[in-house]
């Protein structure tokens, strides 16, 4: 090989290590799908993971569907009741989820959530009028196919089912 050839070879070496040709970007991934309570117990494990034993609460974990497949267990940190006439309920806390993304490695990832609800001012009845929540993925928390997650995704509950409905993002 000439020294012209090396020389052209090494200007593009540098090049690529200067303005990051070949650096692998991470890639963001739109989440959706929907979400029930465990309520039969059937589908999750009854305890969290290892390491988040106290991620039990007054809740039975939430199953996930599409996007992320797995299961949802909370710690509840604080809550507010702002009960009768206004029928305000806040709260927030966190959580950790092991599944998979669209069928990929399985793994794990934690997240911060604040969930805001609206509750019929009756309180004999115990609906829930309207809620949902907000769920920042903890950078650093991942492991296995979720391992450098970052991202968000959101609740909307859908009264008539019981059911809710994600939506959002993640970058692996």
């Amino acid at each position: 090989m000439n020294t012209r050839k090396i020389t052209v070879f090494a200007a593009l070496a540098v090049a690529a290590t200067t303005f990051g040709a070949g650096r692998v970007e991470a890639a963001s991934v739109q989440l959706s799908g929907v979400a029930v309570y465990d309520s039969s117990g059937t589908t999750c494990p009854a305890a969290p993971p290892v390491g988040y034993e106290d991620f039990t609460s007054s809740y039975p974990p939430i199953v996930f569907t599409g996007s992320l497949e797995g299961c949802l267990y909370i710690k509840v940190d604080a809550f507010t009741d702002n009960g009768a006439p206004s029928g305000v309920y806040l709260e927030q806390g966190r959580e950790v989820f092991v599944g998979t993304l669209n069928g990929g490695a399985p793994g794990l990832f934690t997240t911060t959530y604040k969930f805001e609800s609206k509750w019929d001012p009756d309180v004999t009845t115990g609906r829930e009028v309207m809620g949902r929540c907000q769920h920042p993925i903890v950078a650093g928390s991942g492991t296995g196919g979720f391992a450098g997650a970052t991202g968000r995704f959101d609740f909307k509950d859908v009264i008539s089912d019981g059911s809710i409905l994600y939506r959002g993002h993640i970058t692996l």
